[in-house]
């Protein structure tokens, strides 16, 4: 019995030595199957360069920097439009207090004190509105007209929220400007034009006013 379990235990090494052989893994060379490049990228300034001098050479870059021109020369002149607003057919007022609460203390360049946290302010009681401002879609004649009505440069600030301020300048002799990304009409909540801010005390004066239009009545 004795040696039979020899036997039997050099048996299974010899069938586990044998397994654990066979699961080795073996190098094996299958020779060259192809030609082989070494991995090369493109300089990306090289290639930005190359395609540059190839639109020169061709005259395309000078055709890219004309419209380039161009597109910039329009915005300037013909702003996008301030979207969301639209033509005014009632009108209606509502005050707007232009008081902000101060954060922190704020103090001169001596360190005085100058406002305190949490107190409230209103800009108006340190610099009044000189000049009514006046909200117009410069497309439209009867807002134009009506907006001039309300004064020269120095009483009144015409500011388009559509069409082309420089155009009108030309032939009005005064200066018009532009909401610019609609910030001036969205800090108002004006939606309707014509509109006008102005000051009345300690508050702003808003109004969105109907005027007769072409093809309308009053």
């Amino acid at each position: 019995m004795l040696l039979a379990s020899i036997l039997l235990a050099g048996l299974a090494g010899s069938a586990t030595a044998s397994s654990g052989a066979r699961s080795l893994p073996q190098a094996i060379d299958h020779g060259q199957m192809g030609q082989t490049w070494p991995v090369a990228e493109p300089d990306l300034l090289s290639l930005i360069k190359a395609r540059l001098d190839h639109a020169k050479a061709t005259g395309k870059l000078d055709e890219m920097n004309r419209k380039f021109a161009e597109r910039v020369k329009s915005r300037v002149m013909r702003p996008v439009p301030v979207a969301g607003i639209s033509p005014a057919e009632e009108t209606r007022s509502w005050e707007f207090d232009p008081s902000i609460r101060i954060d922190k203390d704020i103090r001169d360049h001596k360190g005085n004190l100058i406002a305190v946290a949490g107190q409230r302010v209103n800009p108006l009681s340190a610099s009044p509105l000189s000049k009514k401002l006046v909200f117009i879609d410069g497309d439209d004649p009867a807002e134009v007209a009506w907006a001039i009505q309300h004064g020269s440069d120095a009483r009144a600030k015409v500011i388009f929220v559509s069409g082309s301020p420089f155009e009108l300048m030309k032939v009005h002799q005064r200066r018009f400007y532009f909401d610019q990304e609609g910030r001036l009409t969205g800090h108002f909540g004006i939606r309707r034009t014509p509109a006008l801010v102005e000051q009345r005390g300690d508050v702003l004066l808003v109004t969105e006013q109907a005027i007769p239009r072409r093809g309308k009545g009053a």
